[in-house]
């Protein structure tokens, strides 16, 4: 299900060697349970004019609570953040962020340190994307 979620469960069924039934009560516990968390559909970032690709990274104002409240919740609001991470080493977090352009990356930096005490920011831009998957390495 992970490398094609349009399959049937009887394409699933077959695949890993169950009847119907038992694979569809299978599925319906991993979602109940969360190792499903959703389905969804994966959009080619290209073809929807996302082009620039940007690694920040931030170094925290305030080492407390409430700065990380209101940080986290900041970053999560902007639109082009697309994951967002609490790191260990020089810097705090690091946020993947996708824009169209470089122009479209100014404005979004612009709002991210708008409004908030900043230690640091630095970003790195993807030159060319290696490797890319979904797929957890479940054996």
């Amino acid at each position: 299900m992970q490398k094609d979620v349009t399959l049937s469960v009887s394409q699933i069924a077959e695949q890993v060697g169950l009847s119907n039934t038992p694979c569809w009560r299978r599925i319906q516990l991993l979602e109940k349970e969360g190792i499903i968390s959703r389905r969804v559909a994966l959009l080619s970032s290209e073809k929807v004019g996302l082009n620039v690709t940007a690694f920040v990274q931030v170094k925290a104002g305030k080492h407390d609570d409430k700065w990380f409240k209101m940080f986290a919740a900041h970053a999560r609001n902007l639109e082009e953040v697309i994951e967002f991470y609490r790191m260990s080493g020089e810097y705090d977090y690091m946020l993947k962020v996708m824009v169209t352009d470089l122009k479209a990356f100014d404005v979004f930096y612009k709002k991210l340190v708008s409004g908030i005490d900043l230690s640091d920011v630095t970003s790195s831009f993807s030159m060319e994307q290696i490797k890319y998957t979904t797929t957890l390495p479940i054996v």
